[in-house]
């Protein structure tokens, strides 16, 4: 027992040591900052991180850990093996939002958790665990992908009844359209939203938390009931609104939390007509200086910027040439100084850099929460200032 525990604590101290050539950068202060502007424009409502694909791709512990420093009552997650993982370093209480299939129930733990159940199947063989346990109704408003179908909401909450010991904490809907300019679909899932709200009240039920909308439908949501919003993208400094809708300036403050870097280990000089990486599609038209970043497609480096992405180094940008590889990226670094062993930033966290996750995704086409959550977990997560 004694030398399986000293083999553990010996191989966590190594990897903490060992040095990685790609590191990504949280910025604690940003993350804060945007939580409190999140909330300064969302006045008495409770704030519901969401950290769901390792927090958006931002490191799922690393993020539960500084969310203690800011004050709300739940985060939420996916799945609950992400619950897990965040009891270890949250001192918040977590809602797990995702499906669970009714086979695993038995082993749950309920002290700190709280679960989405949807179904009225699900609420009796959750009843028959006779455990006191707190869930949140999701309900189908119009997003048609998960929820209760109104129709069957009196039945469900009939059902509820019969097992005192399950608390309805929270009520909820996904907006399915709030990043559009156009809002009449967003107020059509308020106003059912709203009506359905109104029913479970008459039916002596009085939920603490009722949230329809996440950072899109924050500013623009405007319900009679609704006190908690739930935060993924805008928490990580990306607006997701377009420049053109009337809501962007709102969030237009929030500032990118991560930096994607990595250091260069190899550098060669070639020649005109020297071909680059997979299929040539890169051909020197003169002598030039490449160097090899350690990092592609497998970390999160999206193929779409082979031959038209960009890297950045002080405040040279500097083009990427070539396929992005599996593991490696090759860049151009002509006319630079750049050796082995310097640092490059991949992604910056300056919103107006060609390589920040907005030019990014605005520029090649790509989907901003597509680029963050494909991040390797494999990335080391640094907390800086």
């Amino acid at each position: 027992m004694i030398k399986k525990l000293t083999k553990k604590i010996i191989s966590k101290f190594s990897q903490n040591k060992f040095k990685s050539m790609n590191h990504i950068e949280i910025s604690r202060s940003n993350l804060i900052d945007n939580f409190n502007l999140i909330q300064s424009k969302n006045p008495g409502k409770q704030i519901i991180p969401v950290l769901k694909s390792n927090a958006y791709g931002h490191g799922l512990t690393e993020i539960g850990r500084l969310l203690n420093l800011v004050k709300c009552d739940l985060i939420a997650v996916d799945g609950y093996f992400e619950a897990l993982n965040l009891a270890n370093v949250s001192n918040h209480r977590i809602l797990v939002m995702g499906y669970i299939d009714k086979s695993n129930f038995k082993i749950l733990k309920f002290r700190r958790f709280s679960f989405v159940v949807q179904t009225t199947e699900d609420i009796i063989n959750l009843g028959r665990l006779n455990k006191r346990m707190n869930i949140h109704l999701e309900l189908n408003t119009g997003m048609n992908r998960l929820g209760l179908d109104p129709k069957d909401l009196e039945l469900y909450l009939t059902t509820l009844k019969r097992f005192p010991k399950i608390n309805l904490e929270g009520v909820m809907t996904h907006l399915a359209d709030a990043d559009n300019i156009n809002n009449a679909f967003t107020r059509q899932q308020t106003n059912l939203f709203d009506k359905l709200i109104q029913k479970i009240i008459n039916q002596g039920f009085s939920p603490r938390y009722f949230h329809i909308a996440q950072t899109a439908g924050s500013i623009k949501v405007s319900s009679q009931y609704a006190n908690a919003i739930r935060i993924g993208i805008g928490l990580y400094g990306i607006n997701p609104l377009s420049p053109s809708d009337k809501y962007f300036k709102d969030y237009d403050e929030l500032k990118p939390v991560l930096q994607l870097k990595s250091k260069i280990i190899k550098v060669m000089d070639l020649a005109e007509g020297d071909k680059v990486s997979y299929n040539g599609t890169f051909v020197s038209k003169g002598p030039i200086r490449i160097g090899v970043l350690p990092l592609g497609y497998y970390e999160g480096v999206p193929r779409e910027l082979s031959n038209c992405g960009s890297v950045s180094y002080k405040n040279k940008i500097m083009p990427i040439i070539g396929r992005v590889c599996m593991n490696h990226t090759i860049i151009d670094i002509t006319g630079t100084d750049l050796k082995v062993g310097d640092e490059v930033i991949i992604i910056n966290d300056d919103k107006d850099k060609p390589n920040s996750i907005a030019n990014i995704c605005k520029n090649h086409k790509i989907f901003s929460y597509s680029l963050m959550a494909k991040l390797s977990s494999n990335i080391r997560r640094n907390i800086i200032w």
